[in-house]
């Protein structure tokens, strides 16, 4: 025997309970309670730490006289007993360039021969 499914009578109740669930929403609007204090602490705590400096990378052309000379520098860190990575090494130097008074920068920058820009040409 096959089953048959009885249909509902269409009524005008769903557009009743649509119409309330319309008007609910407007009824509840209410002000929101104000955080709790704790979240003001997590946000000072985060604002304590120190932010890290955003990092840039950078290519360039050297000497291959004056890049012996860092590597040189790069061994004497470590035989100091404070092994330096290239940039490191770099940073140091501009550090140290900073320091100068401004007539012993120009005397440094004048013993540095400029070069030209871009990659050398393949041998």
């Amino acid at each position: 025997m096959p089953t048959t499914a009885r249909k509902k009578p269409v009524s005008a109740k769903p557009a009743a309970k649509a119409a309330r669930k319309a008007a609910k929403p407007a009824a509840k609007s209410r002000p929101l309670p104000p955080p709790p204090p704790v979240q003001a602490v997590k946000k000072d705590a985060k604002e304590a730490k120190e932010k890290k400096p955003k990092l840039v990378r950078d290519s360039f052309t050297i000497p291959k006289t004056e890049y012996v000379v860092l590597e040189a520098l790069k061994q004497r860190a470590a035989q100091a007993g404070a092994p330096a990575k290239k940039s490191e090494v770099l940073r140091a130097g501009i550090k140290a360039l900073a320091g100068l008074t401004d007539a012993a920068f120009v005397d440094a920058m004048k013993s540095v021969p400029s070069l030209k820009t871009g990659r050398p040409a393949k041998q």
